[in-house]
């Protein structure tokens, strides 16, 4: 994970996490807690930048729709990855129906649809769902 005040890449083991572990080069406290969950995190307009933008660790963010069919077998991957990745990239749901904002900003046409960021920055683009080893496959890089 990456300091939110010095921007060096941190690895923390996953049992070290309650104990309050600091960045290896400023010391500064890193917020391990709130990334090491195993659920995906529900992104909105309001809350992008935060869990977004501002994460110290990749993001797979996953725009989805309620009437999508396709949705409804992708979500249970996003889930899946999403436990198997605690820590090391937060994954995010946003409905894009309910987050037009968003949505408009990074032109999503279609849903499902991926988009990798990190360090604030879009990395990857990715319509449509992903089988999980391509996800894996895909997401290896980042991790």
């Amino acid at each position: 994970m990456r300091c939110e005040k010095c921007n060096t890449k941190n690895r923390v083991p996953a049992g070290r996490i309650d104990a309050e572990p600091k960045c290896g080069r400023c010391a500064n406290a890193l917020p391990v807690r709130e990334l090491f969950v195993p659920q995906p995190v529900m992104v909105t307009d309001e809350n992008f930048e935060k869990a977004v933008l501002s994460c110290p660790l990749p993001v797979l963010m996953y725009c989805w729709a309620p009437w999508c069919p396709t949705c409804g077998s992708v979500t249970p991957i996003i889930d899946e990855f999403a436990r198997e990745s605690k820590g090391k990239v937060r994954v995010g749901k946003i409905n894009i129906d309910a987050n037009r904002n968003t949505a408009a900003r990074y032109n999503v046409m279609s849903v499902p649809y991926l988009f990798v960021f990190d360090n604030g920055k879009l990395l990857e683009s990715l319509p449509g769902g992903l089988p999980k080893h391509e996800l894996m496959m895909k997401m290896a890089h980042y991790l």
